[in-house]
């Protein structure tokens, strides 16, 4: 039996590469044979992301893009048409966030969580799409969601989940308008992942040690998920392995979205 997870002589396209979640995806793609180009504002984790992947013994090519930029998004897939000439593999990972109460959400950073998130994704891919069409052997796009997308979170999270709610649509609608050409898509819905940000916060003074607990109350896995724990099922939805996956929403978030509002992962004692 041929090994269904072998990426070998695909290129992958994954934006927000240089940390997190984007970086373990792509150091997974190229692990299993594929070659990456990556994007990122942070120009110095660009680099150290790319290193690695080339000690991988892949290609790798890195470009400084602002996913709500169209123009860096051009820019992004006239390298991938220089270097590589093909797309098989789109990882839609970046996005942002802007906390607020709804009644003080500023209009403006509303539009920019969207700009990034919905229109970003749906721009990169549009242009990952019109590629993988035009080259006639399908392909694999992969949209980073949450948890947030499925079971609202409080605590000034409307534009996030608002975001990654639009962002499912994309995912079942592309997936429905584009499998006659054999092109996958298919979205990951992470919990609470234990980022280089994340840990940012969780070691700032202003963190209240007490929504850690709520977090850990509603994983009953008891664990933050790490950056890592979400490579392996974009390998499979990027793979053969997912020949036939399309369209659906898959929850790596340790039973969160399996857990009733009102349950308990663990036992009360007398």
């Amino acid at each position: 039996m041929t090994n269904l997870f072998d990426l070998s002589g695909k290129v992958a396209v994954v934006t927000g590469a240089g940390l997190g979640i984007g970086k373990q995806i792509a150091l997974g793609f190229a692990a299993h044979g594929a070659d990456i180009v990556g994007c990122d504002i942070n120009d110095e984790a660009m680099a150290e992301a790319q290193a690695e992947i080339v000690a991988l013994g892949r290609k790798a090519e890195f470009i400084h893009a602002d996913i709500g930029n169209p123009d860096d998004i051009d820019t992004l897939f006239e390298l991938v048409d220089c270097s590589f000439g093909r797309v098989d593999i789109l990882v839609n990972n970046v996005g942002i966030g802007a906390r607020h109460r709804p009644e003080d959400l500023p209009l403006a950073a509303f539009e920019r969580v969207l700009e990034v998130g919905v229109i970003g994704t749906l721009n990169c891919s549009q242009q990952a799409g019109r590629r993988m069409i035009a080259a006639g052997r399908g392909g694999s796009i992969i949209n980073i969601s949450s948890i947030a997308s499925a079971a609202a979170l409080g605590r000034g999270n409307l534009a996030h989940s608002a975001n990654k709610g639009a962002i499912n649509m994309l995912t079942k609608e592309m997936a429905i308008e584009w499998a006659h050409h054999g092109i996958r898509v298919n979205a990951i819905l992470p919990c609470q992942v234990l980022t280089e940000g994340f840990q940012k916060w969780l070691d700032s003074p202003t963190f209240d040690q007490a929504l850690m607990d709520r977090f850990l109350v509603g994983i009953p896995m008891n664990r933050l998920a790490q950056a890592e724990d979400m490579a392996g099922p974009a390998i499979f939805l990027a793979s053969d392995a997912a020949a036939m996956v399309t369209g659906t929403l898959l929850a790596v978030d340790g039973g969160n979205l399996a857990l009733n509002a009102g349950g308990s992962h663990t036992w009360l004692t007398a």
